[in-house]
């Protein structure tokens, strides 16, 4: 019953800006820290953003100052602003709860490419 959809990753040159989006459902989103991961090939999930359920944010720091955490509780969405991309970031993004709880999604994959 509970489901995360990410949506919104692609090719991107580097430098350039991509939005992704999760949507959730199957739980009370609002009272729950949420983050983005990521997992590029041969390595392992790595945290990269978290919001709070208050609203506060923290990032890991490969991509502070470059990507922007947000939610909207109405909604059931999360989203990760990523701007000035390197090639470093491209990996496939999920969404989850911060402690990852869920199952995961699908998730979205972003490709960062001259």
């Amino acid at each position: 019953q509970v489901q995360l959809v990410e949506s919104g990753g692609g090719l991107v040159q580097p430098g350039g800006s991509l939005r992704l989006s999760c949507v959730a459902s199957g739980y009370i989103f609002s009272i729950y820290d949420m983050a983005w991961y990521r997992q590029a090939p041969g390595n392992q999930r790595e945290l990269v953003a978290v919001i709070i359920s208050g609203g506060g944010t923290n990032y890991a720091d490969s991509v502070k100052g470059r990507f922007t955490i947000s939610r909207d509780n109405a909604k059931n969405t999360v989203h990760l602003q990523m701007n000035s991309l390197k090639p470093e970031d491209t990996a496939v993004y999920y969404c989850n709860r911060d402690p990852s709880s869920l199952n995961w999604g699908q998730g979205t994959q972003v490709t960062v490419s001259s």
